[in-house]
């Protein structure tokens, strides 16, 4: 598995239409066949901060990922609403046991 964790700040007063855009992005992004789990986190005590957790199948479906229409759009969509250039670290599972979400 490659994991991608996606650090996001938002403007105050965005989080509503980062949300949209993200939803649309996720449900998306769930149907890729290199996508095992795609989720959108908000920080409970700093609601302006969101967590995407990318799970793919291979680092090749991360690449793939970045060239489909629906990310696009959102990168697009969600660029002004940042306080901040979003940030992503690859981790890898190292858990025994079930990895295939």
């Amino acid at each position: 598995m490659h994991i991608v964790l996606v650090h996001v700040h938002v403007k105050p007063g965005a989080a509503e239409a980062f949300e949209a855009a993200s939803a649309q992005n996720a449900e998306a992004s769930r149907l890729e066949p290199g996508i095992a789990r795609f989720d959108v986190l908000r920080q409970r005590d700093d609601p302006a901060r969101y967590l995407l957790v990318e799970v793919y199948r291979t680092p090749d479906a991360a690449v793939a990922h970045k060239g489909t229409a629906h990310y696009l759009s959102w990168r697009d969509a969600v660029a002004p609403l940042m306080a901040e250039p979003r940030s992503a670290v690859v981790w890898d599972n190292v858990s025994p046991g079930d990895t295939d979400w």
